[in-house]
């Protein structure tokens, strides 16, 4: 059965006025054409229209993270988004993070792992989030605890410290407090740190 997001939907003839817009969203590797009011937000596309309810609502305030997805491979909180500013975007939800076969992720695995959640509620957004952390140290970007001498040198990998993880974490809330979970998860698929290049040893004299 329909919700009455979707039901509008398939009701409603093509946008007309300056209220509504056709939108394209790329989600999970697959094409959406969508007729929307254009304050209807990314995460309410996603679980209303789209039947992606793994994103979930938790503020709906961009405080919590529980609605956590990655656009054009970033992170965002889809609860403050706009979907019609979204047009032709490649979004990413915790349902599209495994394989098409269902194989896990090395992180979904390292979550279970580590036991990582509790209720699961905010899982998906910190999941999400993980994956994005990961890109960002890997591309080099700094966040507000990387020293200065890393964060100028943008082009190596900064190492995630559990400083690193719990900063660049913080902005996703868990109510049941499985922050250590969560941590050691990160920091288990996390790059490993580049080791210092070491001198040859001098040739001993015969």
């Amino acid at each position: 059965m329909r919700n009455p997001l979707q039901q509008q939907q398939a009701d409603r003839p093509p946008p007309v006025g300056p209220f509504r817009s056709r939108v394209v969203l790329r989600v999970n590797g697959r094409t959406h054409v969508l007729d929307l009011d254009n304050r209807v937000t990314l995460l309410d596309a996603l679980r209303e229209l789209l039947d992606l309810t793994g994103s979930k609502k938790g503020c709906d305030h961009g405080q919590c993270g529980a609605c956590t997805v990655l656009v054009d491979g970033r992170r965002v909180n889809s609860c403050l988004l706009l979907a019609v500013t979204l047009d032709e975007s490649e979004i990413i939800t915790v349902e599209g993070l495994a394989a098409p076969d269902g194989a896990l992720t090395p992180l979904q695995r390292a979550f279970l792992d580590h036991d990582a959640f509790q209720c699961g509620y905010c899982t998906p957004g910190q999941l999400c989030s993980a994956v994005g952390v990961l890109r960002e140290a890997a591309a080099g970007h700094p966040s507000h605890v990387t020293d200065a001498a890393t964060a100028a040198d943008t082009a190596r990998p900064v190492v995630l410290s559990p400083e690193e993880i719990a900063e660049r974490l913080s902005g996703n809330l868990c109510r049941c407090g499985a922050y250590n979970g969560i941590a050691d998860a990160v920091a288990a698929c996390a790059a490993p740190a580049t080791p210092e290049r070491t001198p040859p040893p001098t040739p001993r004299r015969t």
